[in-house]
């Protein structure tokens, strides 16, 4: 659901699959704080800021990427 909604408005990304990486489960841990559930989003701003979304919230990706819903 995520990767279709955000191949649809043109944003390009990268799947981590924390259940087969350790190094990427080391990662979503430390920027998550803790939390292990998926979706979980890490946005990373070109001046690198960075802002995370648990689960698939739609209202708060659109409004972090200032993209416009369906």
């Amino acid at each position: 659901m995520l990767k279709d909604y955000l191949s649809e408005k043109g944003f390009s990304f990268e799947e981590k699959l924390i259940d087969l990486d350790d190094s990427a489960q080391k990662e979503m841990i430390l920027e998550s704080n803790g939390f292990m559930g998926v979706p979980f989003t890490l946005i990373i701003r070109d001046d690198g800021t960075k802002e995370t979304v648990l689960g698939f919230d739609k209202g708060k990706i659109d409004g972090i990427l200032k993209i416009g819903g369906d």
